[in-house]
């Protein structure tokens, strides 16, 4: 009966100090496809976000230069 317990204490104390694995990045794991899908999404937003700013510089501009020269 001691020796049970021994080895339930000691088993108890081996889970306790082992290190816990580190994570899988997303990338690796079952649902890799799609995350690269969005992450490559995420550069077409940024993109796209990109170019709407700067056609509405110049449209703001071209409002400008209409309305100072009207």
């Amino acid at each position: 009966m001691r020796f049970m317990i021994i080895l339930i204490l000691v088993l108890l104390a081996v889970l306790y100090f082992m290190p816990e694995p580190d994570p899988v990045p997303a990338e690796e794991s079952f649902i890799g496809d799609q995350v690269k899908i969005l992450r490559k999404a995420e550069t077409y937003q940024d993109e796209y976000l990109k170019n709407d700013e700067e056609r509405q510089k110049r449209m703001e501009e071209e409002l400008e230069k209409a309305a100072g020269g009207g």
